[in-house]
């Protein structure tokens, strides 16, 4: 069966979509690769916002209407959490790629969120994607987008991405001047530390009216002593006795060096902003935007993690439903420890209003 094409024949109505890859569209593994080692596994602050969000999501209750879908999606496999890593994987790169592994009977056995960086859409004629190429270890795989009997193989979730039809962008890509800025203040803040954290002082020759400048003999004996007796973690304290001529004047940090160190909190912040977590969550001292953890933390359930599940579950469930009839999977707000402050002012408001019913109140709360 000719599976390229089979979208258009079926939807000639659609428009055609964009087949031309630019370097900002299709994924490259090399630059990728660079920006995850520099951007999440070389930055805490990356990497701390990442998996605060992704694992809240997989932690996250599930409800599905089958026991049987809901375990599918519960389940891990190759030793992952399908929610946690999708969720991951969108954060990063826009882009999440479900494989739908099927049983001698034909029914989905295990469900299986492939690299997104080794995948690349194959389209057909009109633009509309058809199959995936899956590359790992030099070979190459497609996978399609269907099964034989027009069920979905591969699910596809990703985040907006305005100017490609194909693929989605990520949160990296947002923050990388962010993420920049913030590494060079780690790497500046590192070498103050291996120098005391500070330019501690310096040693000032005053020759006077008739004295005579230090040789180069004399500097470097004196650099010498100073390296070995006074430098370093064990040495630290110990009294300085100055003589000929010679006299110590300490340093301290200009306005604009402090400014410098400012801008590592500063960037940290704007990292945050990109991957939708409260600052006050990484750590970050001096933001008053969240009046305490609590505050914060129900916020990133509310703007990040719930939003975040319902794309990635809709999606699973939608690509799932032609085993399932009626396929829906969503999060159980009730479960969720952080929302139990909002389910406790509902539940009041609910109680306290004496013109509804107790069937009513009971509809309103999502009871039977």
């Amino acid at each position: 069966m000719n599976w390229f094409g089979r979208k258009a024949a079926q939807h000639s109505a659609r428009p055609a979509l964009s087949r031309v890859y630019g370097s900002w569209s299709a994924p490259a593994p090399l630059s990728w690769e660079a920006q995850v080692r520099e951007g999440y596994l070389g930055n805490a602050i990356v990497q701390r916002a990442v998996r605060l969000v992704a694992e809240a999501a997989g932690s996250a209750p599930l409800v599905a209407s089958d026991p049987a879908l809901g375990a599918l999606v519960s389940a891990t496999s190759g030793g992952q959490g399908l929610v946690e890593t999708l969720a991951s994987q969108l954060l990063l790169h826009g882009n999440g790629y479900v494989q739908i592994l099927t049983d001698g009977a034909g029914a989905p056995a295990e469900l299986f969120a492939l690299r997104p960086e080794r995948v690349t859409v194959e389209a057909d004629a009109r633009g509309w994607p058809v199959a995936y190429r899956y590359k790992a270890g030099g070979s190459a795989a497609v996978l399609p987008a269907e099964d034989g009997a027009g069920r979905v193989a591969v699910v596809h979730v990703k985040a907006l991405h305005p100017l490609d039809d194909h693929y989605g962008a990520g949160c990296l890509g947002a923050a990388s001047g962010a993420i920049a800025a913030h590494n060079a203040a780690a790497k500046w803040n590192a070498a103050l530390l291996e120098n005391a954290a500070r330019p501690s002082g310096a040693l000032v020759h005053d020759p006077g009216d008739k004295g005579m400048p230090l040789s180069a003999e004399q500097v470097d004996r004196l650099r010498d002593e100073l390296a070995e007796s006074f430098a370093g973690g064990a040495n630290a304290g110990r009294p300085l006795l100055l003589e000929g001529g010679l006299k110590w004047q300490a340093l301290s940090l200009s306005p604009a060096e402090m400014d410098f160190l400012a801008l590592k909190d500063s960037s940290a912040r704007e990292i945050g902003q990109a991957f939708g977590v409260p600052p006050m969550l990484l750590g970050l001292p001096g933001d008053a935007t969240y009046a305490n953890y609590r505050e914060a933390n129900r916020a990133l359930w509310r703007l990040t993690v719930l939003p975040l599940c319902a794309k990635i579950l809709g999606a699973v469930a939608q690509g799932l439903s032609g085993w399932f009839d009626g396929a829906e999977l969503r999060v159980d707000l009730d479960k969720v420890p952080a929302l139990a402050e909002d389910r406790m002012a509902l539940w009041r408001e609910v109680s306290g209003a004496d013109w509804l019913s107790a069937d009513e109140k009971k509809a309103l709360l999502g009871l039977s």
